[in-house]
């Protein structure tokens, strides 16, 4: 439900002209929400006044622009882009909870298809040795399924858990990472987007993450891990292990030239 405040409106039909859904229509010179839309907030965020809200929101969440603080320098972004590394070699140091926070509302507040905001969250820190036991416990079974299906990946599971085997504190599938988040969608470009949005935002908190598709494997091929995890039914869309940086790097690195075909 969206609601506008007749006596805050000034009647500029800037939010029915923003709507994507043509949900708001003007009478007697005000705009009056008068269908279901997708509460996507563009009312919200261009009235000049103020005077649209979601109350099943957190308006208290919302802030005002300020220029200052919303210009992007073009050359300082691309620069971050460039210097972004995977990170295999993580220090011995647990993220504390408002870094957490600051970092996860970065994929909270990323575009999901149809403004769904369906995504879940699953930070594991406090209990990850709980969870990486419980991988390698799952992994035997994994393997015996991904044989059948993909080959290819079973041999490669497989040698993961013979190197586990041989020595467990020679950690070569999760990196004696400090913490591990998952994120599961119906959607998955709804996760892909926000696990972009969360990187970036643990680079600026002066962390860093490696994207990791042999968990995702892993916890899509068990219901024991999904289970613990909390994720029911939605689809593994991205694992990434996180935290701070236990090496420094003095420049980008190359790359091939762009692809790209002007018309």
């Amino acid at each position: 439900m969206v609601v506008i405040d007749q006596e805050r409106c000034i009647g500029c039909e800037a939010c029915k002209e923003d709507c994507p859904g043509r949900a708001i229509k003007m009478e007697e010179g005000k705009a009056v929400y008068y269908r279901s839309c997708i509460q996507c907030g563009h009312c919200v965020a261009v009235c000049p006044v103020a005077a649209v809200s979601i109350p099943e929101y957190d308006m208290e969440d919302v802030e005002e622009y300020q220029k200052e603080s919303f210009t992007l320098e073009p050359e300082k972004f691309l620069h971050a882009v460039k210097f972004r590394r995977s990170i295999r070699n993580f220090k011995d140091q647990k993220f504390e909870a408002e870094v957490v926070e600051r970092i996860l509302n970065a994929g909270r507040y990323s575009a999901t298809a149809k403004n769904l905001q369906g995504s879940t969250f699953v930070f594991v820190q406090e209990r990850l040795e709980e969870f990486k036991a419980l991988v390698w416990k799952e992994m035997p079974g994994v393997i015996e399924s991904l044989q059948e299906k993909t080959p290819e990946y079973a041999k490669v599971f497989h040698a993961f858990y013979r190197w586990w085997q041989k020595d467990p504190a020679n950690d070569n599938f999760f990196f004696n990472t400090p913490a591990f988040l998952v994120i599961a969608t119906d959607n998955p470009w709804d996760g892909g987007l926000a696990a972009a949005n969360i990187e970036n935002m643990a680079v600026a908190e002066g962390a860093g993450v490696l994207y990791s598709g042999y968990t995702m494997r892993m916890i899509s091929a068990s219901p024991t891990l999904r289970e613990w995890l909390g994720i029911g039914d939605k689809s593994v869309s991205c694992c990434m292990l996180m935290g701070y940086p236990a090496v420094t790097y003095k420049r980008t690195a190359p790359r091939k030239e762009a692809d790209i075909i002007w018309r």
